[in-house]
């Protein structure tokens, strides 16, 4: 007779009533800079310079693409760009909590992942009920998605590094454009047109239907910060021995990753949520390791990691007076009243026009 296993019960606390705090403060955040923001735009529109409420720097961290140009151009010239300083450190935040402990951020700290992940829990009590099982895309279909994102990750990378000389990426951050993008981004959601509400209704539907549909298939910060994962030196361990095959840790995981297959996962979908180790019953065989010395690491740790990661890089901005703009309440209106006047590239014949007229710029 197969002799059974001695199982010793995992005993360990879940952590993710302290995720779910992190996702709500964090949320809530972002509602404040929100509220903030509209204020501040209202003064814009009253017209007086004396009466310009304050521009939260933090709205800087919706402008990822801007973000990056800033962190481009900063390694290309060492000079960081005033017009969003806040944005670049926010970058650089997100990017460092990716590199400390994978692609942690889009599950911890995204209000776009918080969403996406509540109407994926509210779609999944649908299909239990339903279907008694969890919907999930054939592989056939699934991969070819998947790829989406990454092809939009490789179009900006290609406009902002390879399209684009260091000249006409100055140009562009200088330009009225950037200055005020996070006002244009204002506008298309407070006079949203009814394609863009279709648009965003569908993938609402799309997300109850397909957890993650968004996160899963579309958006490129996640692609790269998924990239950025594979050299986070914490990953997810499975002890074989130990392992009594529930499939209690696929289950749990949110990302459909075959936890339960596999050693230590590898995965780019994998946002070290820690749903799969807080569901294993089984002592010290999933938990999360640190590749450098092969030690466990304690999953308070690997929360304490997350936020003090993402507070000390911003931290560093706001210490060093590189957190706020120093653009005028005067100018702000100026360009406000120009604001539906302004676009920026939208095609490669776009930007290799911007090229042409910045040849003669400050690199000549």
């Amino acid at each position: 007779m197969r002799e059974k296993k001695k199982i010793t019960r995992n005993v360990e606390k879940a952590v993710q009533k302290y995720r779910f705090a992190v996702q709500v403060l964090f949320a809530l955040l972002c509602i404040w800079i929100g509220v903030e923001f509209t204020v501040f735009v209202k003064s814009l529109e009253a017209g007086n310079p004396e009466m310009v409420s304050s521009r939260p720097a933090g709205v800087e961290g919706f402008l990822p693409i801007s973000a990056l140009m800033s962190v481009y151009y900063f390694f290309a010239t060492g000079e960081l760009h005033p017009a969003h300083p806040a944005g670049f450190f926010i970058f650089l935040a997100i990017v460092g909590v990716s590199f400390v402990v994978g692609k942690s951020f889009c599950s911890w700290l995204c209000p776009i992942g918080t969403l996406s992940e509540t109407i994926g829990d509210f779609g999944e009590k649908i299909w239990h009920k339903l279907f008694k099982k969890r919907i999930k895309l054939p592989r056939f279909i699934d991969y070819p998605l998947r790829s989406l994102k990454y092809l939009l990750l490789g179009f900006f990378v290609y406009a902002i590094f390879f399209s684009m000389t260091i000249n006409a990426l100055k140009a562009f951050l200088d330009g009225p454009y950037n200055l005020v993008a996070d006002i244009k981004m204002y506008y298309f959601f407070a006079n949203i047109s009814r394609f863009s509400l279709t648009v965003i209704a569908v993938l609402f539907v799309l997300s109850i239907f397909i957890r993650n549909f968004w996160c899963r298939y579309l958006c490129p910060y996640g692609a790269l910060l998924g990239l950025i994962s594979f050299l986070s030196p914490l990953k997810i361990k499975r002890e074989a021995k130990s392992c009594i095959d529930c499939g209690l840790c696929a289950k749990a995981c949110p990302s459909f990753i075959k936890v339960d297959k596999v050693d230590t996962v590898r995965s780019d979908e994998c946002s070290m949520c820690l749903s799969c180790v807080d569901a294993c019953p089984v002592a010290d065989t999933l938990y999360v390791q640190t590749k450098v010395t092969d030690k466990k690491i304690s999953k308070k740790i690997v929360v304490l990691a997350v936020i003090t990661t993402y507070i000390a890089i911003t931290g560093i901005g706001i210490l060093t007076g590189h957190w706020k703009n120093n653009i005028s309440g005067k100018e702000y209106i100026i360009l406000h009243e120009q604001i539906d006047n302004l676009g920026h590239p939208t095609s490669t014949a776009d930007i290799e026009k911007l090229n042409k007229e910045t040849e003669t710029g400050v690199n000549k």
